[in-house]
């Protein structure tokens, strides 16, 4: 059974229709209906945990299969998050005392967060590495603000806010969406008090997918436009402005897509297309990934999110994946790699399937064992292998673990 198969069978099991489920996990009855047919994939392990909280089962593997075993009961937690955590709750006026941290210059601070961060965007090897770095990361940020004054101040504080991003992202992975939301609220308050609208608009795009990964894409889309509306670029506005406020735009065409809001998300990547091409190139400024790429991606996502396979593949006709250790992070272009494959097996294409299975081993042969579409695609197409295919289905299979 697939996972929208498994997720129709609990429900009804449970005698709930289809409109109380979706509004449990903060979706619309027409994308639950999706999901369930397999239109729409589940991919998210925040979503997962979500539906099989509502549903009442006792472990994630019951959606997925046994291939992901993450017990819905209280359970150990990455052997990182410990240490963040006390980072986390420690008054900053105590981070750098009460913790390991010596003031840096400005300059050796934002070096340390940009190592960081290369770390955890082009690692497939990287949660435990970043996660022992990020507390006396953390604390150094503040010793080094403590320290410094006037434009080293600033800069300090711009390190200080993509330390916090860079925190946000890792514990929504990991699983910890309060303490990621709690990092992320803290850097929006920081970037707020500079007044420098491009800081004030990525660290909005962090909240904003928080929110989205969360279920709760009104407040997402409602926060998105109106950070957009206040951080408006003028004519000499830098790339690094135009890139968190291009960004904002591409986070509102998800959650207005998930809020079962299709004209507004086509009209917000429409203006996504406007600001990409004053910007003309690929850039990763606060780690947004904007540009015209990024933006080209999420007119794929969009079309294969209202159900319309055809219509992506015909968009990703237009998109030219970044080579491994590009612009782009590879957590971004694994995933895009993934909604392909997805389009090519909604429309019965298992060659086209394949073929993007072998460009996901290729770009990311650890990320790949992690994805339930691609796992769910390999168990399909082990069902009916045709003889020039078995080989390289097979080697996918052992791979990511669904060949016994």
């Amino acid at each position: 059974m697939t996972t929208g198969e498994r997720i129709r069978y609990y429900r009804n099991r449970k005698g709930m229709p289809q409109a109380a489920l979706a509004g449990l996990v903060g979706r619309s009855e027409d994308w639950l209906s999706k999901a369930e047919r397999g239109i729409i994939p589940i991919d998210s392990v925040s979503m997962l945990i979500t539906m099989g909280r509502a549903l009442d089962i006792e472990n994630v593997a019951d959606l997925t299969g046994p291939y992901f075993d993450l017990s819905l009961a209280a359970g150990p937690e990455h052997p990182t998050v410990p240490g963040i955590r006390r980072a986390i709750n420690t008054p900053p006026s105590l981070l750098g005392i009460g913790l390991p941290g010596d003031a840096l210059t400005a300059q050796q601070l934002a070096e340390r967060v940009r190592e960081a961060w290369a770390i955890y965007e082009n690692e497939t090897e990287r949660y435990l590495p970043v996660g022992e770095l990020l507390p006396g990361l953390l604390a150094e940020a503040y010793a080094t603000l403590r320290d410094v004054t006037g434009e080293d101040e600033l800069a300090a504080t711009r390190s200080l806010v993509s330390l916090l991003h860079l925190h946000q992202v890792f514990l929504r992975r990991v699983g910890e969406r309060k303490l990621s939301l709690r990092a992320a609220d803290r850097a929006m308050q920081i970037a707020d008090e500079t007044g420098d609208l491009s800081l004030i608009a990525a660290a909005a795009w962090n909240v904003c997918g928080i929110l989205v990964s969360s279920g709760e894409v009104a407040d997402s889309l409602d926060l998105a436009r109106r950070t957009i509306d206040h951080c408006r670029p003028g004519e000499a506005a830098t790339p690094e402005h135009l890139s968190a406020y291009g960004a904002l735009h591409l986070v509102a065409v998800i959650a207005a897509a998930r809020d079962s809001k299709a004209p507004t998300a086509w009209e917000m990547l429409h203006k996504a297309e406007d600001v990409a091409d004053r910007i003309g190139a690929d850039r990763n400024d606060f780690h947004t990934a904007f540009g015209p790429t990024n933006v080209r991606m999420h007119g794929v996502h969009l079309a294969a999110e209202e159900g319309d396979a055809h219509e992506a593949l015909r968009l990703a006709d237009d998109v030219t994946v970044p080579e491994p250790g590009g612009v782009l992070p590879l957590e971004r272009t694994t995933r895009y790699l993934v909604e392909v494959m997805h389009a090519h097996r909604l429309t019965n294409d298992d060659f086209g399937t394949l073929y993007m299975l072998n460009k996901i081993m290729e770009a990311s042969p650890e990320e790949i064992r992690y994805f339930p579409l691609v796992r769910e695609a390999v168990q399909t197409l082990l069902k009916r292998p045709r003889p020039q295919m078995r080989s390289d289905v097979h080697k996918l299979a052992s791979h990511i673990g669904v060949l016994t």
